[in-house]
């Protein structure tokens, strides 16, 4: 069998050897604590997981160790908590990013180009850099302890509304053209012409408002003060605290954490590398 690269040459044999050992190596590096994680997870009381060499694979598996963590701290309340700010960070963004993409790829107005600057700047900002201002302007609104202080500061991001300005940059300007000489207002050519074409790129959008407001801690943990209202990193930290050496706990909880994005990329997963497409050939 002849393998050829996008140019129709032969590759040799040993150059597909160091490309799949390459592959095999970051694949490991990346899946590899998961994986660990899991197996930790599933194993019984009396398993050592701390043996050397590491057993990789459990011999008494078990779920009770999920079971432990719920009892340990509510942590379905805490995953409710942070489902919802997920959830409201995913419309939002793709609400707020879809307008203002579109705004600063489609429109023509004074001022357009500051304000595209005004967003590119927004992403070089760190986030410790506004976080003091963020935590008094909440407090100036009276909404500190709430989910909603939660949610506000990143409801549109900036690295967002230029993945969809991008995306809306490579549709034909014909198209809209012509539906403008039908008689379709900006509205409408927004709604039917451009947003169906860019469905890839508002699956990546949503996937990184859900994973950015699903695996946040930072803020959470600063402008959060009532159990009631911790999001779930916030809630699993109890168990480092308190049962820092049960490792199967932190190791469940993890899984808990984790598994809600993997369902996610699973059923986003053919529109997300749509997406990547879309908005990958104009800057």
């Amino acid at each position: 069998m002849r393998i050829t690269d996008e140019n129709g040459k032969r590759v040799p044999a040993w150059q597909l050897v160091v490309r799949y050992v390459l592959l095999l190596a970051v694949l490991a590096l990346m899946i590899g604590p998961f994986l660990w994680q899991l197996s930790t997870s599933l194993k019984g009381p009396h398993e050592d997981i701390f043996s050397s060499p590491p057993e990789f694979l459990p011999s008494e598996p078990t779920l009770g160790n999920f079971g432990r963590v719920a009892d340990t701290i509510p942590v379905w309340d805490y995953a409710f908590n942070s489902l919802k700010v997920a959830v409201a960070n995913v419309l939002t963004n793709c609400v707020g990013a879809a307008l203002a993409g579109y705004a600063l790829a489609r429109m023509r107005y004074r001022g357009r180009k500051a304000a595209l600057l005004a967003f590119i700047l927004a992403m070089l900002v760190p986030v410790e850099g506004i976080i003091i201002a963020q935590f008094t302007t909440m407090r100036d609104l009276g909404l500190n302890n709430t989910l909603i202080a939660v949610l506000l500061p990143g409801c549109v991001s900036a690295l967002n509304v230029l993945l969809m300005r991008n995306a809306f940059l490579n549709l034909p300007q014909e198209v809209e053209e012509a539906a403008f000489v039908d008689g379709a207002n900006v509205w409408q050519r927004f709604t039917r012409i451009a947003l169906p074409a860019v469905k890839g790129t508002l699956a990546v959008v949503a996937i990184f408002a859900f994973m950015g407001a699903w695996d946040d801690f930072l803020w959470p943990l600063i402008v959060l003060s009532d159990p009631e209202n911790f999001t779930l990193t916030i809630g699993l930290n109890y168990l480092h605290g308190t049962f820092a050496n049960d490792e199967r706990l932190v190791a469940a909880g993890t899984i808990i954490a984790v598994l809600p994005l993997i369902v996610l990329f699973a059923c986003l997963q053919r529109f997300f590398f749509r997406g990547v497409g879309e908005g990958a050939v104009k800057g």
